[in-house]
């Protein structure tokens, strides 16, 4: 009972995708996910240094505030909105980054202009990885590095699992779509041929297991709707057709919950190569 009684009364959504984002994905997510592709890369204090679908810009910064910084930080994303958001959080640390809008698959970059290229759970979203991939190539210099992280399958994303399969019954396909998207069917076979095919050498990749954890089942729902595309169909649903769909979701995640909240394990693909 302690995990239902922390649910907040109400439901409201944000107007803003990129703000919730930032508000409620970055800190417990993305944060500790950064640091983690940060820490498997080497740098030098001159390093030009990229980051490609940046988002609101999480790894941009922690990059730039470093212990013993780097050269350059730019961080690139194709949506407008998130690069204001990352502009506004980097202002406010007083970090100088260059924010770039700019698709991976056509980098606004010369060759050879960046010595490290990173990149955090945006390739899945690309509609041509490869090219992705030959792109992040073709900006970097001789012994560049490129460091990338993927989250795995669905299956081994124990909550995200069960809130696709109560959106789909509850509000409907394309909302259960949406919820997939950010977990590929992606072997990391499929990443080393990736990078190979792209003309990288010396590539590296690893499992690595972390977790999630939200104040109640409810905020789960209501965070992860209020930081995306699902902000509309989830926001349109009737407060009984909401409410069904979070006890679903809360009955088939009762192992996961404690005295603080909701938590459960998340598995990304991490992978390092060089040029």
């Amino acid at each position: 009972m302690a995990e239902r009684e922390r649910e907040p009364a109400g439901w409201q959504l944000e107007q803003s995708a990129p703000e919730a984002y930032e508000r409620y994905l970055v800190p417990p997510m993305f944060a500790p996910w950064a640091e983690r592709l940060i820490d498997a890369t080497d740098f030098e204090r001159d390093d030009r240094v990229l980051d490609v679908g940046c988002g609101t810009g999480i790894v941009a910064r922690r990059i730039t505030d470093r212990p013993g910084g780097v050269g350059t930080v730019v961080g690139l994303d194709i949506n407008e909105k998130m690069l204001e958001v990352a502009e506004t959080a980097a202002a406010k640390s007083q970090l100088e980054i260059e924010w770039r809008r700019g698709d991976v698959t056509d980098l606004p970059f010369s060759d050879g202009a960046f010595d490290v290229v990173l990149c955090q759970q945006a390739l899945q979203f690309v509609t041509d990885p490869s090219a992705a991939f030959r792109e992040m190539r073709r900006v970097l210099g001789p012994g560049g590095r490129v460091a990338a992280s993927v989250w795995r399958p669905l299956e081994y994303n124990s909550g995200y699992v069960e809130l696709a399969e109560a959106l789909e019954r509850h509000v409907g396909d394309d909302a259960e779509t949406m919820m997939r998207s950010p977990f590929p069917e992606w072997t990391g076979e499929d990443l080393g041929t990736l990078v190979r095919d792209a003309g990288f050498s010396e590539s590296l990749r690893t499992i690595e297991i972390g977790s999630m954890r939200y104040p109640s089942v409810e905020e789960f729902v209501r965070r992860e709707a209020a930081s995306s595309p699902l902000s509309e169909p989830l926001g349109n649903i009737e407060p009984d057709v909401r409410e069904a769909l979070i006890e679903e979701v809360r009955n088939a995640l009762e192992d996961y919950i404690d005295d603080e909240g909701i938590v459960f394990p998340m598995e990304s693909h991490l992978l390092t190569a060089q040029r």
